[in-house]
């Protein structure tokens, strides 16, 4: 198991999210670094697979799905309470 935390601040003053590797999946967590924000897998520093989103209650906000770094398939959207809100259809247009 591999563990990687860094607490960087870029030269605009953001500071970047704590961050965790753990098992090749990347966690994110909010500000204050008790909950996490998002938490999925990076392969080629993009996106890879399933993601989730959460906001800092630790309810979950937004699931979906990452292909080469870009959003394909179902992404869910969920209301405060956790529950499933909206779905919408990610990926290429078809002409």
């Amino acid at each position: 198991m591999s563990n990687e935390k860094c607490d960087l601040i870029h030269p605009n003053g953001v500071k970047e999210k704590k961050l965790e590797v753990i098992d090749g999946y990347t966690i994110k967590y909010h500000a204050k670094g008790n909950t996490i924000w998002s938490k999925g897998k990076i392969v080629n520093n993009q996106p890879e697979g399933y993601w989730e989103w959460y906001r800092p209650d630790g309810t979950i906000k937004r699931s979906g799905y990452f292909e080469n770094g870009e959003p394909t398939g179902e992404w869910i959207t969920y209301n405060a309470k956790g529950e499933k809100h909206k779905t919408t259809k990610m990926g290429k247009k078809e002409l």
